[in-house]
C-alpha cells in the first residue's frame, strides 16, 4: 500500500499479571529473549500485592468473569531495530510510557520462534501505590461466602456434607484479609482513546529511530478509508478463513490507494465503503448470519464499484511550470539591476540638464570663475552618465544579449508567459477544489519553455551594431 505499513501495537488484559511477567522475562520459557527491564517500583512483591488487592476488590464487587490484574501492550518493531542495543530499545519504550502515565511497568524484548517478529511485551499496572498504605492481618481464620461477604463461622460457608461451598473462601490467621496499598484503577486505561494515544506515541518513537524512510509506520485510522487486516494467531483453526478475508481486504486497500492518487475525494471513498461494505454486511448478517464467503464477495463488489468510479473520475492535470524557473529568476534579477541603473541615469540626466541651464544663464565679464565651475560639473555629470550606460550594456552582454533593447523585449514576452502559467494554475486549483468535471480533451498549448527559449534565441542572434566608441559617446 502506498501509505506504508501500519504499526502493530495491541493491548491485552491480564488475569494473572505475575504469571505473565514470569512468562515474558524467564529465559527458560523464552527461546529468543534479548533484554528485560522494570521501572524502579516494579518488584515481584509489587505485582504480588497488586494481584491480591485486585482479586479482593473483584470478589467484593460480585462481578462475574475474570479479574483484570494488569494490562499489557505488545509492540511490533521494524527488523532494523536489531541493530540497536537490546537493553536500550526496551528501556526507551518502557521509560517513555512510565514518564507519561506514572505507573509501574515490566517489559521484555523478544523474537518469535521463526525469527520473523521482533517485539516488546510491556506489562503495566492500572493502579499506583498509596503514600500511606493500609494492610489488615487476620488475627483468626476469616470466612467469606460466594458474594465475598464476611461470615462469622466456618459452618456458614459449608454445604450439607460439610464441604466448602464453591465460591466460598477461607483466609488463614496471619494472612492479609484486607489491604489498601493502591489507588483505585485509573478508568482512562480502559478507554479506546488511551489505546490510540499509546499507539501514536510508540509509532512516533519507532519512526524517529528507523534508518530508512520506507520503514516508517502509521497508525491505522479507525473509520477511515482502509479496511484493517486481522492477525493470525498460532494454531488458529480459522487460519485459512482469515487469510482469505485479509486478501479481500488488501484488494480493497490497494484500490483505495489508486483512487486517492487519481484524486477521488476521501468523502466519496468513505461513502462507497459505508454503502457497499458496512451497510451490505449488516444486512447480510441480519438475513443469513455471518458467512465469510459472503463478506469477501461484498468487499470485492465494493472494490469493483470503486474501480469504476476511478475510471470515470478525471482530475484535470495540474499545470506544470515548463518554463525554466532558474532562467526566469536570473532575468528578473537582471531587470532589477537595470532598473536601479536606470534610476541613477535619470537622476544624473536631471542634474546635467539643470547645470546646463545654469551655465546658459551665467553671463558677464565677471562670471568667468562661476562658468568654469559649472563646466567642470557638467563634464563630471556627462562622464557619470556614460559610465552608467556602459555598465548597463555590460550587464546585458554578459547575460548573452546583444543590447538592452533585445533584453527588454525578451523579458516582456517571458513575463507574459509566466503570467499565463500563474493564471492556469489558479484556474486549476479552483477547478479541483470545486470538483468540476474537466473537458474530455484539454486544449493543447505550446510549451512555455520552448517559447521562452525561442524569444531568447532570436534576441541573441540579432547582429550587434558596429559603432565606434567615440561616436557612441558623442551621440549619447
Amino acid at each position: 500500500m502506498l501509505i506504508g505499513r501500519h504499526s502493530f501495537i495491541r493491548q491485552n488484559k491480564l488475569s494473572d499479571v505475575a504469571g505473565r511477567i514470569d512468562y515474558i522475562s524467564n529465559p527458560k520459557r523464552q527461546e529468543h529473549l534479548y533484554a528485560t527491564y522494570q521501572t524502579e517500583g516494579a518488584t515481584s512483591e509489587f505485582w504480588k500485592n497488586l494481584a491480591r488487592e485486585n482479586q479482593l476488590d473483584f470478589k467484593a464487587s460480585g462481578t462475574a468473569g475474570k479479574c483484570i490484574e494488569g494490562r499489557e501492550f505488545i509492540i511490533a518493531l521494524p527488523e532494523s531495530f536489531v541493530e540497536y542495543k537490546a537493553d536500550d530499545v526496551v528501556r526507551l519504550f518502557t521509560d517513555s510510557f512510565h514518564k507519561r502515565y506514572g505507573v509501574e511497568c515490566s517489559a521484555a524484548l523478544h523474537h518469535n520462534k521463526r525469527m520473523t517478529n521482533y517485539h516488546i511485551h510491556l506489562v503495566f499496572s492500572e493502579r499506583k501505590m498509596l503514600e500511606h498504605p493500609e494492610v489488615k492481618i487476620a488475627i483468626r481464620n476469616m470466612f467469606y461466602d460466594e458474594q465475598g461477604k464476611h461470615r462469622r463461622t466456618k459452618k456458614e460457608i459449608l454445604d450439607e456434607q460439610g464441604n466448602l461451598r464453591v465460591g466460598c473462601s477461607i483466609i488463614p490467621k496471619g494472612e492479609v484479609y484486607e489491604s489498601h496499598i493502591f489507588t483505585k484503577k485509573d478508568e482512562w486505561f480502559k478507554n479506546d482513546a488511551f489505546t490510540r494515544e499509546v499507539k501514536e506515541m510508540f509509532t512516533e518513537i519507532i519512526n524517529s529511530h528507523v534508518k530508512e524512510e520506507s520503514e516508517k509506520l502509521s497508525v491505522f485510522q479507525q473509520g477511515g478509508v482502509y479496511l484493517a487486516t486481522k492477525k493470525i494467531g498460532k494454531n488458529n483453526p480459522k487460519e485459512a478463513e482469515i487469510r482469505a478475508d485479509n486478501a479481500a481486504r488488501q484488494e480493497w486497500n490497494r484500490t483505495v490507494d489508486v483512487a486517492l492518487v487519481e484524486g477521488v475525494p476521501e468523502e466519496d471513498i468513505l461513502t462507497v465503503k459505508r454503502e457497499k461494505i458496512t451497510d451490505k454486511t449488516l444486512q447480510s448478517i441480519r438475513t443469513h448470519g455471518w458467512l465469510p464467503d459472503m463478506f469477501q464477495q461484498i468487499i470485492r463488489g465494493a472494490k469493483d464499484f470503486l474501480q469504476e468510479m476511478i475510471f470515470k473520475f478525471k482530475l484535470p492535470p495540474k499545470p506544470v511550470p515548463k518554463i525554466d524557473l532558474q532562467e526566469w529568476n536570473d532575468m528578473r534579477k537582471l531587470m532589477e539591476k537595470l532598473q536601479k541603473q536606470s534610476q541613477a541615469m535619470k537622476s544624473t540626466q536631471q542634474e546635467l540638464s539643470l547645470l546646463k541651464k545654469q551655465l546658459s544663464e551665467t553671463t558677464g565679464f565677471f562670471k568667468g570663475k562661476v562658468r568654469k565651475s559649472l563646466e567642470g560639473k557638467i563634464e563630471q555629470a556627462e562622464k557619470q552618465e556614460k559610465r552608467i550606460h556602459t555598465d548597463m550594456e555590460q550587464m546585458v552582454t554578459q547575460a548573452g544579449y546583444p543590447d538592452v533593447q533585445s533584453f527588454a523585449k525578451t523579458y516582456q514576452k517571458s513575463e507574459k508567459l509566466v503570467r499565463e502559467y500563474n493564471e492556469e494554475l489558479r484556474a486549476w486549483e479552483n477547478q479541483t477544489e470545486q470538483k468540476k468535471e474537466p473537458s474530455s480533451e484539454p486544449p493543447k498549448k505550446a510549451s512555455i519553455r520552448e517559447k521562452l527559449h525561442r524569444y531568447q534565441q532570436e534576441s541573441r542572434q540579432q547582429p550587434k551594431r558596429s559603432v565606434k566608441k567615440k561616436s557612441m559617446d558623442r551621440e549619447r
